[in-house]
């Protein structure tokens, strides 16, 4: 998944992604709660990383004000249901844009405006494996994340 153009139909991909977060948690056995889609929606509103105080206040925007505890449980059933992902070095969370049945994705994130890009590259993936196996270390999870610059922001420059 590319980054998206400037002016995209952003209320088409929340809807998309809304309607996953339905039949993901149907074929899971999982419940998407009103707090849980609430959440996911916060997330959703951009194509930016989001913090969980700022989803708080976005949320509190329209409704009462949920406990962060409230707000990380619900990232944290996101995150496992390949909703959302965390962005370590910002600590905040992106809507997962397409599905990765399960594979890892790298992030690419835009340095001057903060849009965060999918990049799916299991070549790459399958690399770190191999090596790692070679080391005889297991992996259970990676977190790979590319700052630079988008093609909007390096032509606006």
């Amino acid at each position: 998944m590319s980054f998206p153009a400037p002016h995209h139909n952003h209320a088409k991909c929340t809807a998309e992604l809304l309607s996953r977060a339905e039949r993901t948690c149907e074929r899971r056995g999982s419940r998407l709660t009103g707090q849980r889609r609430e959440v996911l929606n916060c997330v959703a509103e951009s194509h930016s990383a989001v913090g969980a105080y700022d989803i708080i206040e976005r949320m509190a925007g329209h409704g009462p004000r949920p406990a962060p505890i409230t707000v990380y449980r619900a990232l944290d059933f996101l995150e496992a249901h390949g909703l959302v992902h965390k962005i370590e070095s910002r600590n905040a969370f992106i809507a997962c844009t397409h599905p990765h049945e399960g594979q890892p994705a790298a992030m690419l994130v835009c340095e001057h405006c903060g849009l965060v890009a999918e990049l799916d590259a299991p070549e790459v993936f399958e690399k770190l494996q191999s090596a790692a196996q070679g080391q005889g270390f297991a992996i259970h999870r990676s977190v790979v994340e590319l700052t630079g610059l988008c093609s909007t922001c390096q032509e606006a420059r």
